[in-house]
């Protein structure tokens, strides 16, 4: 004789309910969110245009300020289309593909802060005891998680290209400072378009208005990807020219 454990049926039944309602309400907001905004795009567009132009700055600045004190070694200087490495469609490719892990992690950290902060409190109401304990306390943490792993991100990048910029300068006898101008016509389109996901979530989490994450994910991804395009081209094609001209 199988023996059944009480109340089972009835708490994957509630459990599955729980879940179904955080998706269906999840996908309601979603749709309310995206209606809203299209009535007055540009007064949501601008604050995360801002918000990635200041990501972007103080990343510059980062780079800037890391490059121009670390000791710099030539023979280490990165590959660069056209200066260091081949311009072609097989490098935009790349570029392509290096900027869309990028964005993909961005934008992964929009949809968990809306696991976190709209879907798992929704799923904690319909539990109780230890149930609700792990619910109520998941939120938090990965919202944690979230912002130490974008921080670290944000840290490895500025190091790296810090470190890249500082060689690179080198290599072309130039300042890290003049080699940045001429990067910028790629990379700060670039950098904002990466950097929009960020800026939805951080205008969020401050309103804590999570239920709009996933509208942002994907507003922002969808217009970060033709910018992440062309900026790609100019990277390839056109910005060691313009390095080039500005170091005379």
């Amino acid at each position: 004789m199988r023996l059944k454990r009480p109340g089972g049926a009835a708490d994957g039944r509630r459990v599955a309910a729980a879940s179904d309602l955080a998706l269906v309400q999840g996908m309601a907001h979603t749709r309310t969110t995206l209606r809203a905004w299209s009535r007055e795009p540009w007064q949501v567009l601008r604050g995360w245009l801002l918000g990635a132009l200041a990501i972007t700055t103080v990343l510059l600045l980062a780079v800037w300020l890391i490059g121009s004190w670390l000791t710099p070694d030539a023979s280490l200087a990165p590959t660069f289309p056209g200066l260091t490495g081949r311009a072609d469609l097989g490098t935009v490719g790349e570029v392509l593909m290096r900027n869309a892990l990028v964005l993909a992690l961005h934008g992964f950290a929009c949809v968990a802060g809306f696991i976190a902060g709209s879907s798992l409190p929704l799923q904690a109401e319909q539990h109780s005891g230890l149930y609700r304990k792990i619910h109520d306390r998941a939120g938090p943490l990965a919202i944690a998680f979230v912002v130490a792993a974008t921080s670290f991100s944000l840290l490895t990048q500025a190091l790296s290209l810090g470190f890249g910029a500082a060689n690179l300068a080198a290599r072309g006898d130039m300042s890290v400072g003049l080699l940045l101008v001429g990067l910028l016509p790629h990379a700060l389109p670039e950098l904002v378009a990466l950097f929009l996901p960020l800026a939805a979530w951080v205008i969020a989490s401050r309103r804590e208005d999570w239920h709009e994450l996933l509208a942002a994910t994907f507003v922002t991804v969808g217009l970060a990807i033709p910018v992440l395009i062309a900026a790609s081209f100019v990277e390839v094609y056109i910005s060691a020219d313009v390095i080039l001209w500005l170091r005379g």
